[in-house]
């Protein structure tokens, strides 16, 4: 009982902290920072994901009245002109926005604070920020719940491998069923919500969220494949559970879908600033 406990401790401290290290090192997580001006130090935070349906709001708080700042962005990646948007100042914030984009429509942007002669910028190279479709609740908690159950799985049948007499027949298939409902059912329609399309992954892209989740499953295809008859297939397991954990400690969203630009119809600037 002692040894089962401390197997399945160290399989929720190691899923937790992957999905901790996916969600802080993923190009979604906002960007956070501080400038100097004016002798004084300015926190920002500037978001990298919004949704398609709004302007995506941009606010610094700055007290002092005698900073005046501006966005300068464009869309991403492309060699368009740089647009600038000031910033108005709401008391002790300074506001502005950008425009909405289609689902998948990147923006890249930096904010540059002025006071007098003096300038600051954050960040040193722009922030970019992705526009999506809202998911619904009742697609997106359960694939969060399901694709947390495969990782838990996962290490766990890989935590009973390197026992000596463990048997991780169960945690295995656990994982692997985990996978197909959270990746290859519920993953599919959160991407079709959040950008319009099914399934981003080979063999139709490279969206790394898609092709981390086949992946996996292909990896949990072998090791249940190898379990049959009731064979330990340690090795097999332990280096499943390996490939999960390595492929879920790319950072989430990396590689994720993007619109090409060059296929969509241009528009004007002042298209743009609507």
């Amino acid at each position: 009982m002692k040894g089962t406990f401390w197997r399945w401790a160290l399989a929720v401290v190691v899923t937790l902290g992957s999905l901790v290290w996916q969600r802080m090192s993923g190009p979604t997580y906002p960007a956070r920072g501080t400038v100097s001006i004016g002798g004084q130090r300015v926190a920002l935070t500037l978001q990298r994901s919004h949704t398609i349906d709004s302007d995506q709001p941009v606010t610094v708080r700055v007290p002092d009245a005698g900073v005046t700042a501006e966005i300068v962005w464009r869309r991403y990646p492309t060699s368009d002109p740089w647009q600038i948007t000031e910033l108005q100042r709401e008391g002790q914030e300074l506001r502005a926005s950008l425009p909405k984009q289609p689902a998948a429509g990147k923006l890249e942007y930096q904010v540059r604070l002025r006071r007098g002669d003096e300038q600051a910028m954050f960040p040193s190279r722009p922030a970019v920020t992705r526009f999506r479709g809202d998911v619904p609740a009742w697609v997106l908690i359960p694939h969060i719940a399901a694709m947390f159950l495969g990782m838990l799985f996962a290490t766990r049948a890989g935590v009973e491998a390197l026992a000596p007499r463990g048997s991780a027949n169960r945690f295995a298939w656990a994982a692997l069923a985990s996978f197909l409902v959270g990746g290859f059912m519920l993953g599919p329609a959160v991407q079709k919500f959040a950008f319009g399309e099914w399934w981003a992954g080979v063999p139709y892209g490279w969206d790394l969220t898609d092709n981390k989740t086949l992946l996996a499953v292909l990896a949990w295809i072998v090791a249940v494949w190898t379990l049959r008859g009731g064979r330990r297939a340690r090795g097999t397991v332990l280096a499943a559970a390996v490939v999960t954990l390595g492929v879920f400690a790319i950072p989430h969203s990396a590689w994720g879908s993007q619109i090409d630009w060059a296929k969509v119809k241009q528009t004007t600037s002042d298209a743009l600033r609507k």
